[in-house]
């Protein structure tokens, strides 16, 4: 079963700002419905919202909550209509330069919970939440966000990169259980993006490295990047679960 995208509530997690906010210009495109989820940024969330028109809305909640994930899908299906699909994007408070991270000897077990609890956590309050109205329409996509460093481990982002690992098994367990009831569940995963405010603090000469070292000879954009989610939502993903795409200009092969 499939529907197209302008047929579709999409919701997406952490986007107020960078990748989520470009993964929901590209749905409200499309035609979709957007709900823009946001724990902090509210600023950014509503005037993106308003910027995308009446079929987007803006709804704050903690998605390591599961309560808050509940009333959070409560509040798009009344709003919007029940979710056909998620996008899981939220990021724990992070920023992409790797001088900065913290090595083993200084990495605590609270770094790793907050990347595990935003990234794994979010993923499961998540799938529980919409997955009775999926199961009962016989139809739901679930995508979520990953990362090309545990292909290509160069930068110190422990607590981060064992996070998304953890969240591609997740990503595959599911497609397994939940592809009898028609929802797929793929993953994204970019390389560092060119520019979100994640990756504001990378050096440009980090930017000019990774360029130099694709195919393409560029930095992916947030814009390319969620134009693949867009694919995994779409008809012509249909027969399309478990997955993880790699979208990087060809930094990693997959």
């Amino acid at each position: 079963m499939s529907r197209p995208i302008e047929a579709q509530t999409v919701l997406i997690t952490g986007a107020g700002r960078g990748l989520g906010a470009a993964i929901a210009e590209a749905f409200a495109r499309e035609g979709a419905k957007v709900a823009i989820n946001y724990r902090a940024s509210r600023d950014g969330a509503e005037a993106l919202a308003a910027r995308l028109g009446p079929r987007a809305q803006a709804f704050r909640a903690d998605v390591r909550e599961a309560d808050e994930v509940e009333r959070l899908v409560a509040e798009v299906t009344e709003a919007l209509g029940a979710p056909t699909t998620i996008v899981h994007n939220a990021l724990a408070d992070f920023s992409f330069n790797g001088d900065a991270r913290a090595r083993i000897e200084a990495l605590s077990w609270e770094d790793m919970a907050s990347h595990l609890g935003t990234a794994v956590r979010g993923a499961l309050n998540l799938m529980r939440a919409v997955r009775p109205a999926m199961e009962a329409a016989g139809f739901g996509r679930i995508v979520t966000i990953g990362t090309n460093l545990f292909q290509n481990p160069v930068v110190p982002y422990h607590d981060y990169t064992a996070a998304k690992a953890a969240l591609l098994s997740l990503t595959r367990t599911a497609a397994t259980e939940l592809g009898p009831l028609g929802i797929t569940v793929n993953m994204v995963s970019g390389g560092l993006l060119r520019t979100t405010d994640a990756s504001a603090a990378t050096p440009e000469a980090v930017f000019d490295l990774i360029a130099a070292s694709t195919p393409l000879r560029r930095v992916t954009t947030p814009q390319e990047a969620a134009d693949a989610v867009l694919f995994f939502a779409s008809p012509w993903a249909r027969a399309v679960t478990g997955q993880n795409l790699v979208v990087d200009g060809g930094l990693v092969f997959n």
